[in-house]
């Protein structure tokens, strides 16, 4: 059997038509089934609802990221109204979280807002049972452990994470998940997470459109570029690559009740 795979992270939205039209294309010939595409607003939510009419493959998660200046109340009333009349055709909530990066650069920020809308999205998915996608690195992975923890949120997707030992070991307690691009390949703090988190809790995505180095630097992100972070998994945790794409598979499709 072909070796499948899931890209559980993709900015879909993010890309020209013309590449959407290619990767969609694609997705047979590389063995990717499914494109978990993940929302920046609610003008994003629309046109990645868009694609999941348009193409089964696409299935796509409603949200707000947080790297960017906080939506005012009426926008997040627009938000949570439009996303609960298409509740049955998300998979998820996401991609929401806390602004770390948008902080650093700007350290008056206050993060409070952002926390009080994380909540608002976490009232949203207990409500309506639906998994959560979070951009929450280093420092605010804690406080988002401990948003999921006071709302009894247990389907947790952390993309993309980076975090100390004692923040894995409470992801890891409360069993949720992370997902591992293909800077696999030559970051070392990823590889080292790779060797500490069980595969039982891990997917892998590629964040496209977001770039590469190494191997795929100057190279558009495409959804293929996952073989080679599956196979960078296996050799680190010391698992037979079957293996590997069986249980990151079977991981997604659960997670995300593809399947």
């Amino acid at each position: 059997m072909a070796h499948r795979m899931i890209d559980s992270h993709i900015h879909l939205d993010h890309y020209e038509e013309h590449e959407i039209t290619q990767t969609v294309a694609d997705l047979e010939n590389v063995h990717c089934t499914h494109l978990i595409t993940v929302s920046y607003d609610l003008a994003s939510c629309r046109k990645n609802l868009q694609f999941a009419e348009r193409y089964p493959q696409v299935k796509p998660a409603f949200g707000f990221h947080p790297e960017q200046e906080l939506p005012s109340e009426q926008e997040q009333s627009e938000l949570f109204q439009w996303m609960e009349e298409h509740v049955d055709e998300m998979v998820a909530v996401g991609e929401i979280g806390l602004p770390y990066y948008l902080r650093k650069d700007h350290p008056e920020l206050k993060l409070a807002g952002y926390v009080d809308l994380v909540e608002k999205f976490l009232v949203f998915a207990k409500k309506w049972d639906k998994p959560v996608v979070l951009h929450a690195v280093y420092e605010d992975a804690a406080i988002a452990c401990g948003l999921l923890e006071k709302h009894q949120i247990q389907k947790a997707h952390f993309h993309w994470f980076k975090g100390d030992a004692e923040t894995i070991r409470r992801m890891i307690n409360n069993k949720f998940m992370i997902s591992i691009t293909p800077d696999v390949l030559y970051e070392r703090e990823i590889q080292k997470l790779v060797t500490q988190y069980p595969l039982e809790l891990m997917m892998v995505e590629t964040d496209g459109p977001w770039p590469f180095e190494g191997k795929f630097a100057r190279k558009r992100t495409h959804p293929e570029m996952i073989h080679a972070s599956v196979s960078k998994i296996a050799e680190l945790k010391d698992i037979d690559v079957e293996n590997v794409y069986e249980k990151l598979y079977e991981n997604t499709t659960c997670f995300y009740g593809l399947e």
